[in-house]
């Protein structure tokens, strides 16, 4: 029985997470991939305003123009379909 290495949060990765924010608020934030450069293909088109998105569910959050909520945060739309991350570099 062979043993499969798994990756640390110091080894790189090819492949961008499941699910990834770009909101420091959100449990799903990540600087140092962000640092690295996540862009992501909505239904073939590339799309550069996501807030945060999530493969296994196939749905992207885009920032609604400069409309706020009452906290202030940027308002977002969950948009549906095929979401297809990658690193950028």
């Amino acid at each position: 029985m062979t043993e499969t290495p798994e990756t640390t949060p110091d080894t790189p990765s090819d492949t961008p997470p499941d699910r990834l924010s770009a909101s420091p608020r959100s449990p799903h934030y990540a600087p140092d991939l962000l640092e690295r450069g996540v862009g992501i293909m909505f239904n073939g088109t590339e799309k550069t305003n996501v807030d945060e998105y999530c493969v296994s569910e196939g749905w992207i959050k885009v920032v609604a123009g400069n409309a706020r909520d009452r906290f202030g945060n940027p308002l977002t739309i969950k948009l549906k379909g095929d979401v297809k991350p990658f690193f950028k570099s």
